[in-house]
């Protein structure tokens, strides 16, 4: 009996609502698994879910974050031959190239979450004014993110665009194609098991083209990262943005070289800046 990998919805793993389900083939087309297809009621429960998580994970303390984040890359590293084993049937590496990648990962989720309490120095501090006042401006997370995960970087191409989106404070609900639906759910396994709160990720399996225009123009999302959205998509994805006035992270058509060094450049797309100004006595 072939195994149906499940969603990951508010902390859970649960079936579609709608029953459905997808081949997941490897990169020589064998089949390998079942997948859950999400639905659109599926993907209302995850941007329902992601919400209500917002609150204590953007309320906590950004060194918690941090800790958090470090022990979800600890997992990764403490199941380094199993993600191997997924990447390469998934992306048809050799199992030294699927190491390598993994390694990647997982120095990819520590680097971001090294930035969770240092993300503040970069973008807040003291604004010079002039006047009896002091003004401070400090960074602040936008809210729900939704992201379109890249298709061919199965695992290290997902930590990099998940991982900014949790160190800056935001709830994320990520539409993962087939291709790669097999190391996602296993990084939600991780995920779960390194007490990040329920809700804080959201992952939807299934054809990103379904439901990415519903994730785009749903009211209660506030950002969108189109990283993995073909050519054909992209589009439709910002007219649908357009329509709540959300956030569209701008990054290339083509996707992107996972393996290059990141940038805080993802940590700063996912957050407004809050100033504070107050008078002084005399």
């Amino acid at each position: 009996m072939p195994k149906t990998y499940k969603l990951y919805v508010g902390g859970s793993f649960s079936r579609s609502e709608s029953g459905r389900v997808l081949p997941v083939t490897g990169s020589d087309g064998e089949f390998r698994a079942n997948a859950a297809q999400a639905s659109r009621k599926d993907l209302r429960d995850a941007v329902s879910a992601a919400r209500k998580a917002f609150g204590g994970w953007a309320g906590a303390s950004a060194h918690n974050r941090g800790q958090v984040m470090f022990r979800v890359a600890e997992m990764l590293e403490g199941t380094r031959e199993r993600f191997a084993g997924e990447v390469a049937a998934a992306e048809g590496l050799s199992v030294p190239e699927a190491e390598a990648v993994v390694d990647t990962a997982v120095d990819r989720m520590f680097w971001y979450a090294g930035w969770a309490d240092k993300l503040g120095v970069l973008t807040g501090g003291v604004n010079q004014v002039a006047g009896p006042y002091t003004s401070h401006s400090g960074p602040e997370p936008v809210g729900v993110v939704g992201v379109v995960a890249p298709r061919r970087s199965s695992l290290l191409g997902l930590v990099s665009v998940l991982a900014p989106v949790m160190a800056a404070g935001n709830c994320a609900v990520v539409l993962v194609g087939p291709e790669g639906a097999v190391p996602a759910v296993s990084l939600c396994e991780a995920l779960a098991t390194s007490d990040v709160p329920g809700g804080v990720v959201n992952v939807l399996t299934g054809e990103p083209a379904e439901l990415g225009s519903r994730l785009a123009s749903h009211a209660d999302v506030d950002a969108l990262d189109p990283s993995g959205a073909e050519e054909s998509l992209r589009v439709e994805l910002e007219e649908a943005a357009a329509s709540t006035v959300k956030r569209v992270l701008d990054v290339p058509l083509l996707e992107q070289d996972w393996s290059e060094a990141p940038t805080p450049k993802r940590l700063r797309a996912f957050t407004d800046l809050k100033t504070v100004w107050h008078p002084l006595g005399e």
